[in-house]
């Protein structure tokens, strides 16, 4: 299925899978599509975050302590595709939890599962040869990160290596909220422009309604990981589901406001 925003600008929602357990991930991620979240990123729990701020540091070593692997994953990313047909689902990793499940293991379980996409955020496009081979013979879309330091010639290297979508970071650094959308961001979405026609999303930081609408002048969809992850952590696991529908109807997506 390909991933596609109901409008401008879509949403993309960030889990962490196994926080604070499966069962509450998976209901937390079908009251997010049905608040109107496009696209759910399912985050695989890693022990070593290097781009992730103290927010997701936490979900995923709570995720953790809970047992959850990559193969959890991959069994909510199939019950959500059974309970939800319409929605994207991309499976969001570091490269070192898919290379121990087996790159092409993984890539067979994740069509099977129904994935549409998958961005594993430390796989580089100078070296993802053999990792494209993989994911476009299971018939998932790669998608990669491109940073506001990129030079021209990387950006077109990551747009044309691209499917489903290009990840515009917002700005260098770690994820986490911010007060202000980082200036970065327009120019990158703006040189993106010159080398695809995929959908942009933009991430890191954006964490409110204001955020959200801003990115809708300039960009195809917002990613929303940290806000989200510290509502779940701030939340009991039997108030989480509408935590998230309430924060994500506050924003008032595209696709909530056609129903």
């Amino acid at each position: 299925m390909p991933i596609r925003f109901a409008g401008k600008p879509g949403l993309v929602a960030y889990l962490t899978v196994g926080d604070p357990d499966l069962a509450t991930t998976r209901e937390i991620a079908l009251a997010a599509i049905d608040a109107g979240a496009d696209v759910i990123e399912l985050g695989v729990p890693f022990s070593d975050p290097l781009a992730d701020g103290p927010v997701i540091q936490r979900a995923s070593e709570r995720a953790l302590r809970q047992g959850t692997t990559l193969a959890d994953v991959l069994v909510v990313a199939a019950d959500l595709r059974n309970a939800r047909l319409q929605a994207g689902l991309v499976i969001f990793s570091y490269y070192n939890p898919i290379l121990r499940y087996g790159l092409e293991r993984f890539c067979a379980a994740a069509e099977q599962a129904g994935v549409d996409g998958v961005l594993v955020t430390d796989m580089i496009v100078e070296e993802a040869g053999e990792y494209l081979g993989h994911v476009e013979r299971h018939h998932l879309a790669p998608i990669f990160l491109a940073a506001p330091t990129s030079p021209d010639e990387r950006l077109e290297r990551i747009a044309r290596a691209s499917r489903g979508f290009v990840y515009a970071i917002s700005r260098t650094g770690i994820t986490g909220t911010q007060k202000s959308l980082a200036a970065d961001a327009r120019g990158l979405a703006s040189r993106l422009r010159r080398y695809t026609d995929l959908p942009i999303a933009v991430g890191f930081g954006i964490s409110n309604a204001e955020h959200f609408a801003s990115v809708g002048e300039f960009a195809d969809a917002a990613v929303i990981g940290s806000a989200l992850v510290e509502t779940v952590e701030k939340s009991s696991a039997q108030e989480a589901p509408s935590s998230i529908a309430r924060f994500i109807k506050g924003l008032g997506t595209p696709v909530l406001q056609a129903r």
